[in-house]
């Protein structure tokens, strides 16, 4: 298991993409899937750095780890910020013209959709968001 911890600031986030892809280098992932969970990795850490603490300075964790078969790669978001499990709101109404379409949950929309599996749990007073992607 891999990871890092570091300050919850958007500044951070190249730490954090050079950490994750630092890991999928080694494990062999291909360009086109290390951008795939780029999005995701740089959607879940900004979301985090801006409004886990609201406006009280915290620390985010990103675990990293493989499995074998299917080759598999999960990356773990943990904060101890604001209790918030993005996968409560509803998905956004995509068929709606832009304009009136509520602000918001594109991005998570986005990461459920182009990872094989994402979670939620609170525990322990920590926020813990799971995302999966089989690398095949």
């Amino acid at each position: 298991m891999n990871e890092l911890t570091l300050d919850a600031k958007v500044v951070n986030l190249n730490r954090v993409l050079d950490f994750v892809n630092g890991f999928l280098d080694r494990v062999g992932c291909t360009p086109r899937m290390k951008a795939v969970i780029d999005v995701a990795v740089e959607e879940l850490f900004v979301n985090i750095a801006s409004y886990a603490y609201a406006t009280k300075a915290g620390s985010a964790t990103i675990r990293v780890e493989t499995e074998t078969e299917p080759p598999t790669v999960s990356i773990t978001f943990l904060d101890c910020g604001i209790p918030y499990n993005p996968l409560a709101k509803p998905d956004p109404d995509t068929t709606l013209p832009a304009e009136k379409r509520r602000i918001g949950g594109l991005g998570i929309y986005m990461v459920k959709k182009s990872m094989d599996s994402m979670t939620y749990e609170r525990i322990n007073g920590q926020n813990v968001l799971t995302i999966r992607k089989c690398l095949l």
